[in-house]
């Protein structure tokens, strides 16, 4: 089993990978997406199938108070157009064993000052972290949902 962690950027889609045990996180690379992270649907469809990928937990950007804002129904559109393209995939390929991956929101407050600190402990300078933030901010995402899946 492998967990896809997505953090939605303006810029960037930002992804992570668990390890098969579903211990931890790492990083895995940026989309490019250009304003409208729509776009990078196409581009997850293909990690979630390279990378047999099980689950996928998708950034839910709550507002500190706890509401949704725009972003937020943005992320949940996004996730509900990711799970209706994979249950679609799975009708096309015809395999009985072939099972279609959760799509799941995590709450993402405070993700990216988080992976700003680990991005300033790791000793990036400020100015190399625009290129890399989305990707370390899908690492706490993930990280996030891994810890809790084995609290319970």
């Amino acid at each position: 089993m492998v967990w896809l962690g997505v953090d939605l950027g303006n810029a960037r889609v930002g992804l992570a990978l668990s390890d098969p045990e579903l211990t931890f996180a790492h990083p895995a690379g940026n989309i490019h997406v250009g304003g409208d992270y729509f776009f990078a649907i196409d581009e997850v469809l293909d990690v979630i199938e390279d990378e047999h990928v099980t689950h996928v937990v998708v950034g839910l950007p709550l507002q500190m108070d706890g509401t949704e804002g725009k972003s937020a129904k943005k992320a949940r559109r996004w996730a509900a157009n990711l799970s209706k393209r994979l249950e679609a995939q799975s009708e096309e390929s015809y395999e009985e064993e072939h099972q279609i991956p959760q799509v799941s929101l995590v709450d993402e407050r405070l993700t990216t000052v988080s992976a700003h600190r680990q991005l300033f402990e790791a000793h990036r300078s400020s100015n190399k972290h625009r290129p890399v933030v989305d990707q370390q901010s899908a690492v706490v995402i993930l990280q996030t949902a891994l810890d809790r899946a084995r609290e319970q």
